[in-house]
């Protein structure tokens, strides 16, 4: 019998390619910046969080913009080489320009920025996918969350996610000691829930400077390497490889 057409197997994680009015968009947007702004830095982010992200920016909205999208694109809107360069020596930021790391115009002084980028960070829970930083063990009996007894209906949800639990005069009771996580153990859809409803928090959202553009004068400057930090950037909900919340892309057209 011939194979039926009708089952195809359908990739669900397909994404369509942007448009090339959309990248130049994001390029005109750099240099739309470049030509505001008199200076610029490359920063790193890890465990990057949209909510918090935003109130960063909209802080600082009156002052600076933040600029993220395609590291490849943000690289022609600056220039790769001295040839295509957009203004003097952005081709030497542009070069800082690889990983997780975004684009931040601004017209404050270098020690301001130097602040607000040095004591920004969130603590937020891990995703599946992540590494667990530390062991995690509960004990036999009454189970209690951050807000004290864990309510009888998140019971079957415990049991579901792999507890050993059950209801003991309404009171969700754990029936041998168990371990959630191991330092070092990439962290399951399960687990990763398990930490949340107990409140251990795993994942540090900060950003990192690492390079600052001068425009009087096109002055350069290294400030720091790029470190290889645990990161959940590119992970989905299940902790497999995905693509960035549509949020932390630019539309043409848009600034952040």
């Amino acid at each position: 019998m011939p194979k039926s057409k009708r089952n195809r197997e359908v990739t669900l994680s397909k994404v369509k390619k942007k448009p090339r009015t959309w990248k130049e968009g994001l390029i005109t947007q750099v240099r739309e910046l470049v030509d505001r702004y008199p200076s610029a830095y490359v920063f790193q982010h890890s465990n990057m969080r949209n909510d918090k992200f935003k109130e960063l920016r909209e802080k600082h909205l009156d002052t600076s913009r933040f600029c993220m999208g395609s590291t490849k694109l943000l690289q022609v809107g600056l220039g790769r080489s001295q040839v295509d360069e957009y203004q003097d020596n952005l081709s030497q930021l542009s070069a800082t320009l690889t990983g997780a790391v975004g684009l931040f115009f601004t017209s404050l002084p270098h020690a301001e920025v130097s602040s607000i980028f040095e004591s920004f960070q969130e603590e937020d829970f891990a995703r599946a996918g992540m590494k667990a930083t530390e062991d995690v063990d509960l004990q036999e009996g009454p189970l209690e969350g951050p807000s004290g007894p864990l309510p009888h209906t998140l019971e079957p949800s415990l049991r579901k996610h792999g507890l050993p639990t059950k209801l003991d005069r309404s009171v969700v009771t754990l029936l041998q000691n168990h371990r959630v996580c191991s330092t070092g153990e990439r962290l399951s859809p399960d687990q990763a829930h398990l930490l949340r409803v107990f409140g251990i928090k795993m994942a540090v959202f900060r950003m990192r400077l690492l390079s600052h553009w001068l425009k009087d004068g096109g002055v350069f400057e290294e400030l720091a390497e790029q470190e290889d930090a645990e990161s959940d950037e590119g992970l989905d909900v299940d902790g497999m490889p995905g693509e960035l919340p549509a949020s932390m892309l630019l539309p043409p057209g848009v600034l952040v």
